[in-house]
């Protein structure tokens, strides 16, 4: 496992698939490995992954000062990896929680970024948020497939937007953040039980993390094309809120994946790869 050292001399590790250029990957959780993401539906066919352990979680080690996993902090581990990787400028892609870190490193190296694509991206850094009306539109779009789970899954997500969340709730939304709730599926969520690091999740966005007034600006003047992957019918990174995230750029484009939730690449391997590699180039 290729290794290597963020300023602050924590050894970080990265996983290499595939040939090529290098796409750096930075999964989600907040703070969880990158086993999750797999070999993104095949895109090592088309460039070469270099997926990214943060900080404390997978085979990076933890660091000593605790208060490094802040998002903003992260950056510099990004910025680390650019350096050892020999590259001037990055193509960058971010799922989910990472895409905080890649939007702060767009914002603060905007000279070294090549590409950028967010894939059903948190919009934390930039202040933006989806309504609870918002995400139970989405969900919605799940009723007329007659799926056995889904009356129970609503039902729960119409008491998480109304504030009344539960361990048991958050369990029952499951199948809402995949295009199918299949044997596939139920194992991908399976697996990624218990890899967050949930002590570096509770400082990822500490007081400080996120300035949005001063990322928006920055990401104005971000020259580089960006590409935003949504799910159809993802209740998290709902495609309404991906719109007005994509408008903060001005060489943005927004893909909408028919059918996909939160994890596009395993509801349409062909479709996810097919997108990113036309946008890759």
């Amino acid at each position: 496992m290729p290794t290597f050292s963020a300023p602050d001399g924590t050894v970080l590790a990265h996983h290499v698939y595939g040939t090529g250029r290098p796409l750096v990957c930075l999964p989600g959780g907040p703070m969880q490995d990158s086993a999750y993401l797999g070999e993104l539906g095949g895109l090592p066919a088309h460039r070469r992954l270099v997926m990214v352990d943060p900080r404390g979680t997978g085979g990076s080690a933890a660091p000593r000062d605790p208060a490094s996993y802040r998002c903003d902090r992260l950056v510099d581990d990004v910025e680390a990896l650019r350096e050892h990787l020999g590259l001037d400028r990055l193509d960058l892609l971010a799922h989910s929680a990472g895409a905080n870190v890649a939007t702060l490193y767009a914002a603060r190296y905007p000279t070294r970024v090549a590409r950028l694509a967010l894939v059903t991206p948190s919009t934390r850094a930039v202040g933006l948020d989806a309504t609870g009306a918002a995400r139970l539109d989405v969900a919605r779009l799940r009723a007329e497939a007659g799926e056995p789970w889904f009356a129970t899954a609503f039902a729960a997500l119409e008491e998480i937007v109304a504030g009344n969340a539960t361990d048991e709730r958050w369990k029952a939304i499951d199948p809402l953040f995949y295009g199918r709730w299949d044997a596939a599926a139920q194992a991908h969520q399976a697996a990624q039980q218990g890899r967050r690091n949930d002590e570096a999740a509770a400082v990822f966005g500490a007081e400080g993390a996120f300035d949005p007034d001063a990322t928006r600006a920055a990401l104005a003047a971000l020259h580089a094309p960006v590409l935003l992957l949504a799910g159809e019918v993802d209740p998290n990174s709902v495609p309404v809120v991906m719109a007005e995230f994509a408008a903060l750029f001005p060489n943005a484009e927004l893909v909408v994946q028919p059918g996909a939730g939160h994890f596009p690449w395993l509801d349409d391997p062909a479709a996810f790869t097919a997108a990113l590699a036309a946008f890759l180039g």
